[in-house]
């Protein structure tokens, strides 16, 4: 849904200090869902970790591969030894914690670790191919990729498609500039009025255009989407007041609150599963769900979404094609 009405309410833009250092790394270092910005400096001004201060804990090595869980891959794939893995490239740390990429190169986050350590459970390697989030998905139904990753919430309309190998939870949340007058959004109608940033073709696009007339019913002006592929231009318009609130996934705003000077965290409204993408009926799908399950049971898990200061998103069980809430 999106609407020519000005948004109801206006925040103070926030100071130019943002847009000459924070907002211009994040044009350099763009990514298609949540991420950090701002330099160390002006982090660091702002009371906030700086984005550049990216864990480096090893969680991955001690690792062991399960003979019993490779045993449940095909043939094939274990004469390979590799699957074909398709993701976004995630340049510079726009899109912690779940990837990003380190000054030298190396690509880094969670779903890297993640991914990473279930490859070493299988005893496999990826060959990672990068495309975009709105084609990874396809890539997959043809073929082109054996696994997606992706931060793919589970969806009716997804799962009619693919299958999914759950590994983490996240939620639909939002985030504002700190001087904006809300506060907190507990329900769609507390965004009436406003200009809402999100990212097309995702579960939030869903999200707002199923719930576009509440505020109609509600007796207030409707709120405003605009699209963006980017988190950069999102970030730009937060703080030049183009853009009230940024509806994204839980994960990455809650890293991006206390990294990006001058924003705040407004609370999550929903929770989705989040998974591995496979073909329709894959045999690859249980094999990726049993290595997660063996992660969490060794305590490998754990310390993977401890080193990036976000445990309460974990899971107790990975399950395959769960029951999906959007």
């Amino acid at each position: 849904m999106t609407s020519t009405n000005p948004p109801a309410r206006r925040r103070s833009r926030l100071p130019a200090a943002v847009l000459t250092s924070g907002a211009l790394v994040l044009l350099a270092a763009c990514g298609a869902s949540g991420g950090s910005g701002g330099s160390p400096a002006t982090g660091a001004a702002a009371g906030k970790a700086p984005a550049t201060a990216i864990p480096t804990r090893d969680v991955v090595s001690a690792v062991h591969a399960d003979p019993a869980l490779r045993a449940e891959l095909p043939a094939s794939v274990r004469a390979a030894g590799a699957l074909t893995l398709g993701t976004t490239l995630s340049p510079g740390t726009s899109t912690l914690p779940h990837s990003g990429e380190t000054p030298d190169g190396r690509t880094v986050g969670l779903d890297v670790d993640l991914r990473n350590a279930v490859a070493k459970v299988l005893g496999i390697t990826w060959k990672v191919q990068n495309g975009t989030f709105p084609t990874v998905i396809p890539g997959v139904q043809n073929g082109r990729y054996d696994v997606g990753q992706d931060n793919f919430g589970v969806t009716a309309d997804r799962e009619k498609v693919v299958d999914f190998a759950t590994y983490l939870n996240d939620g639909q949340a939002f985030l504002g500039a700190s001087g904006l007058k809300l506060k907190a959004v507990r329900d769609l109608t507390d965004l009436c009025g406003l200009t809402v940033a999100t990212s097309p073709g995702s579960t939030f696009q869903q999200i707002l255009t199923r719930g576009a007339a509440r505020c109609a019913r509600a007796g207030k002006r409707p709120y405003t989407v605009q699209y963006f592929t980017d988190s950069a231009p999102i970030f730009l318009g937060l703080a030049n007041g183009k853009v009230d609130v940024y509806f994204g996934p839980t994960l990455s705003l809650k890293y991006d609150s206390t990294h990006v000077p001058n924003t705040t965290f407004l609370g999550q409204i929903s929770s989705t599963p989040v998974g591995f993408v496979t073909r329709k009926g894959s045999p690859l799908s249980k094999p990726l769900s049993d290595a997660v399950n063996k992660l969490i049971a060794d305590g490998d898990y754990r310390k993977i979404f401890d080193k990036w200061g976000v445990g309460d998103i974990g899971i107790t069980t990975s399950r395959v094609n769960p029951a999906a809430t959007l």
